[in-house]
């Protein structure tokens, strides 16, 4: 479907990316190579060793990680391979149709990441709090039924950020100022009044994100109370330390997401494609690493694996 605006048909976007001056598209293509190689090889890699281990696979903590690395991978390929190609090509128009897929794919991994995030906060909750009861609290189909609805809700709410996003006509300028196509950026080049769009996304991403992370802090302030009170310095620092390097990646996460979303389109300007990047390219390697190689069980299986 194309949206027509004084006799002009708007077929394809133009999308600026991170920077315009050609001296830097070549290393910036060489940095954001080397991020996607490492981001596909850590959740790649970690899907298959929690995929290929029954043991890990049947642990709620993995499963769970099975599905966030499942999400992270995607969600970089969503934006990477088109910015990629960005860097060391003079084309970077994607077609309209190529933008809401992208819009929508991108909205939706997000979405489920969020809800996962929450998820998993939820389960190291149950294991450090209430260990005795961790599998009572966390049976199987409980997990499967939880990674289902975190996936059923970024279907749903990406139809509806993808709809209010391009739910009216656009003006003539084709160009988005962003490196890929998100909704703050498009919903600057709508002709219509975009106030009720706007409003509900707002109120969306507010309840995604206070939910979601509310939930989070909730877990970890618990986590925490529990740490203060163990005797073993040793397993306090351990346990403190680890939680410390979960929470540092959620708020990253959350973050430059509110950062970002939580604001009107009108106040949208180049920062946002700084902060962007964190949240769509930085945090999905950064998880890999934070939930596996701090963690004894994942060094042990990866040992197995590789002999």
């Amino acid at each position: 479907k194309m949206f027509i605006s004084s006799n002009h048909t708007i077929n394809k976007f133009v999308l600026l990316g991170l920077a315009e001056s050609p001296d830097v598209q070549l290393p910036l293509f060489g940095v954001f190579l080397l991020i996607y190689v490492f981001t596909l090889l850590g959740n790649v890699g970690m899907m298959t060793l929690v995929g290929t281990n029954p043991h890990l696979h049947n642990t709620p903590m993995y499963f769970f990680l099975h599905h966030l690395s499942f999400t992270d991978a995607c969600y970089s390929m969503v934006i990477m391979p088109n910015m990629l190609v960005s860097f060391i090509s003079r084309n970077k128009d994607i077609s309209f149709a190529g933008c809401v897929a992208q819009l929508y794919s991108f909205v939706f991994f997000g979405i489920v990441e969020c809800y996962l995030l929450a998820i998993m906060a939820y389960d190291r909750y149950a294991a450090v709090c209430s260990p005795l009861r961790y599998v009572v609290m966390l049976p199987k189909m409980v997990c499967v039924w939880l990674v289902s609805a975190s996936y059923l809700l970024g279907f749903l709410y990406a139809a509806i950020y993808t709809g209010c996003t391009f739910g009216g006509p656009f003006c003539n300028s084709n160009v988005i100022d962003h490196f890929f196509c998100d909704i703050g950026p498009l919903l600057k080049l709508s002709c219509s009044d975009r106030f009720l769009r706007e409003k509900v996304i707002f109120a969306f991403v507010s309840l995604n994100g206070i939910s979601t992370s509310g939930i989070i802090l909730i877990s970890y302030l618990y986590i925490l109370s529990a740490i203060l009170r163990m005797r073993s310095v040793q397993s306090r620092s351990k346990a403190f330390n680890t939680c410390a390097s979960h929470l540092m990646v959620v708020s990253l996460f959350y973050g430059t997401g509110f950062f970002v979303y939580l604001q009107p389109s009108t106040s949208h300007n180049g920062l946002d494609k700084v902060v962007a990047v964190f949240y769509t390219l930085v945090t999905p390697p950064l998880n890999p690493i934070i939930y596996s190689l701090r963690n004894r069980e994942v060094k042990e299986a990866f040992m197995r694996h590789m002999k």
